[in-house]
């Protein structure tokens, strides 16, 4: 059965309707997914209920429709002539001959006895159980069998019986009332696929992505039909097709141009040079020589083929109707609608088009035309339009000018970058390479091939040297290496490789008179630097960097400086400097800019956002990362990193965790260290955000792995900083306070003298809850507040919720409940205004314990506060578990076990594990709430636990009285 995708929202509403009404009727065009929905309804029906009652189900062809009571023989194929046996002697004859058990029901009167025989069926099956009919494709249902099933369901009301049918209807049409559907019944239109619906059901039944923009013209043709889209991407794949070169599958023409094929060869003309133009009107038909272009789309009107609205437009009934047309046609046909078009349109784009396809040999001029177009494509911010032209360029060159041939293929391989394809790219940069004698050609072809590995970069060193040693000599050609080395080497981790080429490419493009590139060239710089630490040579570069745009253009590199400039601004605590740089930057990628730069754009967006306290938007900017991935197929470790950054800012933990984890894999698989390196940060942020021990020993170890990577690199940047912060919080959950002072000592040791506030904030944050751990609750809130003073003098919303939060529950644990109220008060409003909701819900659970402990009194309901660590321990302890089987299930070391108990032991005044474990029940039975251990943000509760544990320490306080009673 075909994947329910996007179709489960609908399945839903089926099952509920059909709750409520005696039916469901699916009805739409063919391939919509009835038949998929139909089953899928069944299925669900079948887990709720299983074995309870009678289906009857059929499935009527077109091949049936003439056939007498087909739909009846199908219906009751399962029913057992037992049934039929019990009925009076005519209506059972009658039945009998109709099901071809018996001679065919003849006049009248037979007729009337079949129906009779059919409702006391159903009546004696409905005695036994519910009944429901299934009829999956009613427009097949022979008319006898559909009167009977009309007879039946009028008088059928009051004996529970269900019926779930499925009627096609021709495009955008409403189904006429189906009479043989009980009254009442819903009648839910099977929709098209979304874009993204389309995508994910390709790739699940495909086993694989489709080439972008395959997937587009895929998608257009199908038009959220999933039947169609499913065989024309298996049509792509077992062809090898391309976008320029896709054909409609035989079966599927067969399908959509029955009536299309009985139309007089005039006007199946007409309509052929209609799907081939890229905007079909009466006008254009007129000017490629039909004197009467409506009168020859009249017939195609009538049999619902196409039409012309009243502005002249030409309009298929379905697009896939258009490109059916269009491949049906033999190769002669196909090529003389385009020389028409080429002479009738005057669009230049389509007339270059229409005239490679009507000349699809080798001719210069037509070559040259095509590559003009191709650029004007290319300004117009046509990438796609610019790769087919500059393909279609290439291969009409003549075979006798071979540099003309590889520079067009390169020409097609850039602007297939730019289109997000870079398969394409790659295929046409191999060629070159494979058989190009010129230096400057094979260089060129493997920057392309840089350029088309993405972030994929770490094992492009061979491609960076060869490609060195045939650009040596030439400055220019160097210069565009070096950088790339740069590039290479700051997602690589690399950072002084990286800064040595990138102040390599900037002095080779110096000599060579490239702005552009040297512009690129110190803006890595400056990222290489700011990464490092370096925030005065970071500036430096960029300020270099910044003298030299007024004497560039206006291309990709100096976008890169703009975005550049912005991310220094944001980790400089700049917040609404970045905003405005990026925000300004994005109108003009989406209008002229290739697929990998809108998506570096979003992601910096996406970061900015979220320090700002934009949650709400910050998704909506991760939604758009998304579909840039799946349109261009650009590199998708930056998009899933943006994705659970936003998460974990406006979603929730749990998705902000799998989205990490998949932005972690992807940016393993490319080689990526820099992408690993935010990845596993925000890792560490959603698992912290749930608080409980195990959540934190997952963070720390996500974190650990951050600042090794970050040490391996060398990097002290702010955003690694406040990550060291992180690090020691989870650490401080753990109960691991000397772990998290060491931690906090190396962070501040890396420190700067002007290190932006927020990473004092979030150092002062840590420290504070440290303090707190290790049971000075003053001297932590203390440091907290300190933190939240700093950040108030800053616009980071997220940075101050985090803090409030973590001082509203260091001030409960130290009794002082108004200051608590206060501060976690402030806290909920923010994230409730700034749309954080995970943070929001950590401060309204603080709130709630807070309010529990009010009505508890002052000692709280049941005994002392623990931390998670603590109160999981303790529960260990007392049921008996040694300090090695603790370590073991909370994911810390023994030495933690034992610094942890110490506590305990001191909170609650015993010295024993045998006094804690009386201690505990007595604390336990004493608590009314049934908040399990661990469950409190990191931040610490009164022991309070659920109703199995409870059950357990009363068995041990009677054990206990037992044995003080035998004593």
């Amino acid at each position: 059965m075909r994947p329910l995708t996007g179709r489960h929202e609908l399945l839903a509403t089926a099952r509920a309707e059909l709750t409520a009404r005696p039916g469901v009727l699916f009805h739409g065009p063919a391939g919509i997914g009835k038949t998929t929905l139909v089953a899928a309804l069944m299925n669900s029906l079948a887990v709720q209920a299983p074995a309870a009652g009678t289906v009857l189900h059929c499935a009527p062809a077109r091949e049936d429709a003439p056939l007498p009571f087909a739909g009846l023989v199908d219906l009751f194929a399962r029913v057992p002539d037992s049934r039929l046996d019990a009925l009076p002697p005519e209506p059972r004859a009658a039945l009998r001959a109709a099901l071809l058990r018996g001679r065919e029901p003849a006049g009248d009167q037979g007729r009337l006895a079949v129906r009779v025989a059919v409702l006391e069926v159903l009546r004696a099956l409905a005695a036994a159980g519910p009944v429901l009919l299934v009829v999956d494709g009613l427009q097949w249902l022979d008319p006898l069998s559909a009167e009977v099933l009309a007879f039946a369901v009028r008088r059928a009301g009051d004996l529970g019986l269900r019926m779930v049918a499925a009627e096609r209807v021709a495009e955008g049409e409403q189904p006429e009332r189906p009479h043989c559907c009980p009254p009442g019944t819903a009648e839910l239109a099977v929709p098209p696929l979304t874009d993204g619906e389309t995508d994910r059901l390709l790739r699940a039944a495909l086993g694989t992505g489709l080439p972008p923009a395959l997937l587009r013209v895929v998608r257009d043709i199908a038009a959220g039909n999933p039947s169609y889209a499913l065989e024309l991407g298996r049509a792509a794949l077992h062809d090898g097709a391309s976008a320029g070169t896709l054909l409609v599958p035989r079966r599927l023409r067969a399908l959509v141009l029955d009536q299309a094929r009985t139309l007089p060869e005039a006007v199946r003309h007409a309509l052929l040079v209609a799907s081939a133009a890229a905007a079909p009107s009466l006008t254009v038909l007129r000017a490629a020589g039909f004197p009467d272009p409506a009168a020859d789309l009249a017939a195609a009107e009538q049999l619902g083929v196409a039409a012309a609205g009243a502005d002249g437009t030409v309009r298929f009934r379905h697009p896939l109707i258009r490109a059916a047309l269009y491949t049906d046609a033999p190769e002669y046909r196909r090529r003389q609608a385009h020389a028409l078009l080429a002479r009738a349109v005057t669009e230049p784009l389509e007339q270059a088009r229409h005239l490679a396809h009507a000349r699809p040999y080798e001719d210069e001029a037509v070559a040259r035309t095509l590559l003009a177009a191709a650029a004007q494509a290319r300004r117009r911010g046509a990438p796609d339009a610019a790769c087919e032209l500059a393909g279609l360029a290439a291969r009409r060159t003549p075979a006798d000018r071979p540099a003309d041939r590889a520079d067009r293929l390169l020409t097609a391989a850039e602007y297939a970058c730019d289109a997000g394809d870079p398969a394409a790219a790659g295929q046409s940069a191999r060629a070159v390479l494979a058989e190009s004698g010129s230096a400057r050609r094979r260089v060129r072809a493997r920057l392309i091939l840089l350029r088309g590995a993405g972030q994929a970069l770490d094992g492009t060193r061979d491609l960076i040297e060869d490609g060195l040693r045939d650009a040596a000599g030439d400055p220019r050609a160097e210069a565009w290496l070096h950088h790339w080395a740069a590039v290479r080497g700051l997602l690589c981790g690399e950072l002084a490789e990286a800064a040595r080429h990138a102040r390599r490419a900037a002095g080779l493009a110096d000599r060579a008179g490239d702005t552009e590139t040297r512009i690129g060239a110190l803006a890595t710089l400056a990222r290489v630097r700011s990464l490092a630490g370096e925030a005065g040579a970071a500036d430096a570069a960029l300020q270099e960097a910044l003298t030299l745009v007024g004497t560039a253009g206006g291309g990709p590199e100096r976008r890169g400086l703009i975005r550049m400039r912005a991310i220094l601004a944001l980790d400089s605590d700049r917040v609404a400097e970045a905003r405005e740089e990026v925000s300004g930057l994005l109108t003009v990628v989406d209008e002229s800019a290739g697929a990998e730069e809108v998506l570096a754009t979003l992601v910096a967006l996406a970061r900015i956002q979220v320090r700002a306290g934009e949650c709400r938007e910050a998704l909506r900017t991760a939604d758009r990362c998304a579909r840039a991935v799946a349109e261009a197929g650009v590199p998708v470790a930056p998009a899933l990193y943006a994705a659970a950054l936003a998460a974990s800012a406006g979603g929730t933990a749990e998705e902000a965790r799998h989205l990490a984890e998949q932005a972690v894999r992807a940016s393993e698989a490319d080689g990526d260290r820099l992408f690993l390196l935010r990845a596993l940060a925000v890792l560490g942020q959603a698992e912290l955000l749930g608080g409980s021990p195990r959540g934190a020993a997952a963070a720390v170890e996500a974190l650990q792995r951050v600042r090794r990577l970050g040490e391996s690199m060398c990097a002290a940047d702010p955003p690694l900083l406040h990550w060291y912060g992180d690090l020691a919080e989870a650490l401080v959950v753990l109960g691991e306070t000397e772990a998290a002072g060491t931690v906090l000592g190396e962070a501040r040791a890396r420190v700067p003298g002007d290190a932006p506030g927020s990473v004092l904030a979030a150092l002062e944050r840590a420290e504070g809850l440290r303090e707190a751990g290790l049971g000075r609750a003053r001297e932590g809130a203390l440091r907290l507040r300190t933190a939240v003073d700093r950040l108030r003098r800053l616009d980071l919303p997220v940075d101050m919720v985090r803090t409030l939060i973590a001082l509203g529950a260091v001030e409960r644990r130290a009794r002082r409940r108004n200051a608590a109220r206060l501060a976690l008060g402030e806290a909920l409003r923010i994230a409730t205004r700034i749309g954080a909701a995970p943070l929001a819900a950590r401060a309204g659970d603080e709130l709630a314990r807070l309010e529990a402990a009010d009505r508890g009194g002052e000692a709280g309901p049941g005994g002392p506060e623990l931390t998670p660590t603590e109160a999981r321990i303790a529960e260990l302890v007392g049921n008996g578990a040694t300090n090695r089987e603790v370590a073991a299930e909370l994911f810390i070391s023994v030495k933690t076990v034992e610094g942890a108990l110490s506590r305990v032991y001191r909170k609650f005044g015993v010295r024993s594990r045998t006094a804690l474990a009386h201690a505990m029940a007595v604390a336990v039975i004493a608590s009314g709430a049934s908040v399990d251990p661990g469950d409190d943000g990191g931040q610490g509760h009164m022991v309070t636990v659920s109703q199995p544990v409870r059950a357990r320490a009363s068995r041990v306080l009677a054990t206990r009285r037992s044995h003080d009673i035998d004593s």
